[in-house]
């Protein structure tokens, strides 16, 4: 049977929420639970904070630019810290006796790296020693992490989430510069595999399963599987006609493929259970593909976070993915 999850992000702002939205995706998603993130709780919070967090090695604080590398943590970078920690005892209160596969998100490498800025200015993107420095920073952190959770939550295996949506940008040369004139230089595919391949070869070291979720329409979907990744995450709604081949080979080698195919804001009108299942089963069909066949490497998700989405429709998507997958082998 294929399962259903949702990709990270979830509304809410305070403590309450977050206790809630660990409450909802449990009950909803039981088959591939994740862990919630509610960035609007502010910077700390955000997938970019989240993921500094997570990085022991280094140092980090908040500019009114954004997050900036420094040699000592400021106090935001220490307040992600003491968040991240909230949250997990928040999984650890509720999942004890949770058993199966469990999902946790983290930001990518050069998505970081197009996000933080040095010391002196730009982003890290600019700098070639120190784009390496935080991919190695962040591997290493995820080690530590995934043992964390593990330790709390012992009864799963875990599935890692590294986030990618900047991925394209940076390949592409559509990176803006801090004067907002020019572009950052393009980062060749050997350089950028270099970076994911020490992130993905980290969390397989730690016993999980590394995955790559982009939603961008060209997402190098082939470019992540190449760097270690063993299952991919995109929109299927905006997924461009070379992804759809890229698609095809990462089930046909057996990866797990995550489907975004619920809106992840409130529609007008609302997917129903059979629209859904029909739009995958034309693409599985487009790509020659028994749906039994693969039921077991498909997961489906809204198309992307749901932090924009009202409480009761980010709800009401997880359950939509959920009933859409339990009859896609019916459809």
């Amino acid at each position: 049977m294929s399962a259903a999850t949702g990709v990270g992000s979830w509304p809410g702002d305070d403590a309450h929420d977050y206790a809630e939205a660990v409450r909802v995706v449990l009950g909803e998603v039981p088959q591939l639970p994740h862990l919630p993130e509610l960035p609007a709780r502010g910077p700390g919070a955000t997938m970019v904070g989240r993921a500094l967090a997570m990085i022991g090695d280094l140092a980090f604080d908040l500019q009114p630019a954004g997050w900036r590398l420094t040699d000592r943590p400021g106090i935001d970078h220490r307040r992600a810290r003491s968040l991240l920690f909230q949250d997990l005892d928040a999984l650890e209160e509720q999942a004890q006796q949770l058993e199966g596969v469990f999902k946790i998100q983290v930001a990518g490498p050069w998505t970081l790296a197009a996000a933080v800025e040095r010391p002196r200015g730009d982003k890290i993107l600019a700098d070639h020693g120190a784009r390496r420095e935080l991919a190695q920073g962040l591997a290493e952190g995820l080690r530590a992490h995934v043992a964390d959770v593990r330790r709390r939550v012992p009864g799963v295996s875990l599935l890692v989430q590294v986030d990618e949506p900047a991925l394209p940008a940076v390949l592409a040369a559509r990176v803006p510069t801090a004067s907002g004139f020019g572009r950052h230089r393009s980062v060749d595919k050997p350089l950028a595999s270099a970076a994911l391949e020490w992130v993905f070869a980290a969390v397989t070291e730690s016993g999980a399963t590394p995955v790559a979720h982009c939603c961008a329409g060209d997402a190098p979907i082939e470019l992540l599987r190449g760097a270690g990744a063993r299952g991919v995450s995109t929109d299927l709604a905006v997924l461009e006609a070379a992804g759809y081949d890229e698609l095809g080979a990462a089930l046909e080698a057996g990866d797990r493929v995550f489907l975004g195919v619920v809106p992840s804001t409130d529609p007008t009108p609302r997917p129903t259970e059979k629209q859904v299942v029909e739009r995958v089963l034309r693409l599985l069909d487009m790509l020659g593909f028994d749906p039994d066949e693969v039921a077991g490497r498909l997961v489906l998700t809204p198309s992307c976070g749901l932090a924009g989405a009202t409480p009761s429709y980010a709800r009401e998507a997880l359950a939509l993915v959920r009933t859409s997958a339990s009859r896609l082998a019916d459809g």
